[in-house]
């Protein structure tokens, strides 16, 4: 039996087929799509849980207080080992090829109202195999985003051994960032969430501006990958390409720029800006969809400052010895301690975001869309609760596993960010304007910058994951402790 909005939603995808203009996706939205939204979101008015109530301005701040994380303080070591020139470019072009991604995106969602989520998109984009492209991206969104909840049970550990000395084993710390993390992500709605994630934004902020004064007034860094202060010479920053400086047995040594620390490096910068991945969940909450290029101007806005400062004023002060987080290079420990004790709010915030995505995504997986999902029950919410807690359980074991928050961000780029920030939306591209790639000059432009977003998101993934595994392996084989070891992991 098709109820009366499923009707409209095939009328709508039916229509779509039939005119893959890309205007359709712009201000002048048919009326099915319109139609589709109003109902969607009228269907919700006698529900105990309704979900369709984000305003773009709120959807704005959600998306901020996602990209407002800890990675951001890698950034200064990525412009040490790229470079200024290597280090913008690298920085402004991932950030406009984005932006421009996230757009088509949008289009896709208006074109297709009843894709939901990442999952749903996938089977859209490659409907001679939609069942086995829904699998197989529900597996990586399932990863993604688990091993992003694990990146934050390592963060946890991390900030909580900074501040107490290592006062408890890492892998208790470890654990009590997991608790704290379940009871966070409790809530079911991205509203309530939105509301923390204003919080965590206010704090990592807060973090952020700290590190960037105390490596200004400091008098020099406390030290970097290749050795302490001043072993490595005055701090110094490189227009080109930087070499590799290290410190050993008294003697001061440099190399060229490897392959496997350039390409991580890049895939640093590139995790901050990928965020697509959870864009369709917060389209289909919004009480207007068609908005959602206005929450996505004014993110972009955000993180093109923020970025920037970030990387500029951290590279001016710490050159060739800042470290992923900035905050460990700074000299003194009350410095570093001042500045992560802001951390951990937005450490288990973000967390909770990424949770919330992948339970809902579960949850839906197997209660479906009945009276569970939009009303308090017992089953519902125990099942939510369960959901919860393996997700969390799950981050537990990868944050023991994975050595250092840099593999993490390498390998979570390479793995997934290929294709959620890259090769998805030039298969998009091609559904969106068939036949018509070459009819005007912007099409054209559009056409060669899509193969190039295609040729970029496989090189992502191929050498990415050859330069993370490297990475990983490497690590293990030096000084990195084992699996879940309580060696301090402190600043």
């Amino acid at each position: 039996m098709v109820n009366k909005t499923q009707e409209v939603v095939l009328t709508a995808a039916d229509e779509g087929k039939k005119n893959d203009a890309p205007h359709y996706a712009d201000d002048n939205l048919s009326d099915a799509s319109s139609d589709v939204f109003a109902l969607l979101a009228a269907k919700e008015e006698g529900h105990d849980i309704k979900y369709r109530t984000l305003s773009w301005q709120k959807a704005t701040l959600l998306l901020f207080g996602e990209y407002v994380c800890l990675a951001i303080l890698a950034l200064p070591w990525s412009f040490s080992v790229l470079g200024w020139g290597l280090g913008l470019v690298v920085q402004l072009g991932i950030g406009a090829i984005t932006w421009y991604t996230s757009y088509t995106l949008w289009q896709w969602c208006m074109k297709y109202p009843d894709a939901h989520d990442i999952c749903e998109i996938a089977a859209h984009l490659f409907p001679q195999f939609s069942k086995l492209a829904y699998e197989a991206t529900a597996i990586m969104l399932l990863l993604n985003n688990i091993f992003l909840v694990g990146f934050h049970v390592f963060t946890g550990a991390k900030v909580l051994n900074t501040l107490s000395d290592h006062s408890v084993c890492t892998v208790g710390f470890q654990g009590i960032a997991a608790l704290i993390g379940i009871v966070v992500s409790i809530p079911r709605t991205l509203k309530h969430v939105s509301m923390m994630s204003i919080v965590s934004a206010i704090c990592m902020a807060i973090a952020i501006l700290l590190a960037l004064i105390f490596s200004g007034i400091e008098p020099n860094p406390r030290g970097g990958y290749g050795g302490d202060w001043p072993t490595l010479g005055p701090v110094k920053t490189y227009g080109g390409i930087p070499p590799a400086l290290s410190y050993a047995d008294g003697v001061l040594t440099s190399s060229k720029l490897t392959f496997v620390n350039g390409f991580n490096a890049a895939l640093n910068i590139t995790f901050l800006w990928v965020g697509q991945i959870l864009y369709p969940s917060f389209i289909a909450e919004m009480r207007e969809p068609r908005d959602f290029p206005k929450a996505l101007a004014a993110l972009t806005f955000l993180e093109m400052i923020l970025f920037l400062v970030v990387s500029v004023v951290g590279y001016y002060y710490l050159g060739q010895y800042a470290e992923a987080p900035m905050i460990g290079s700074l000299l003194l420990e009350k410095h570093r301690k001042a500045a992560f004790a802001f951390v951990i709010v937005p450490t288990v915030i973000i967390g909770a975001i990424y949770s919330n995505v992948t339970a809902k995504f579960v949850y839906r997986r197997f209660l479906g869309n009945s009276r569970h999902a939009h009303s308090h029950t017992v089953l519902g919410w125990g099942t939510w609760i369960a959901i919860t807690i393996v997700i969390w359980g799950i981050g537990f074991v990868l944050g023991n596993v994975i050595p250092s928050m840099g593999d993490f961000l390498s390998i979570l780029s390479a793995a997934f960010d290929s294709f959620f920030g890259f090769i998805f939306w030039a298969v998009a591209f091609y559904h969106l304007y068939r036949g018509k790639y070459f009819t005007s000059p912007l099409n054209s432009v559009l056409t060669v910058l899509n193969v190039f977003i295609f040729a970029l998101g496989l090189l992502m993934l191929g050498a990415g994951m050859y330069t993370s595994v490297d990475a990983i392996i490497a690590d293990y084989s030096g000084a990195v402790k084992g699996p879940f070891s309580c060696v301090d992991n402190a600043l």
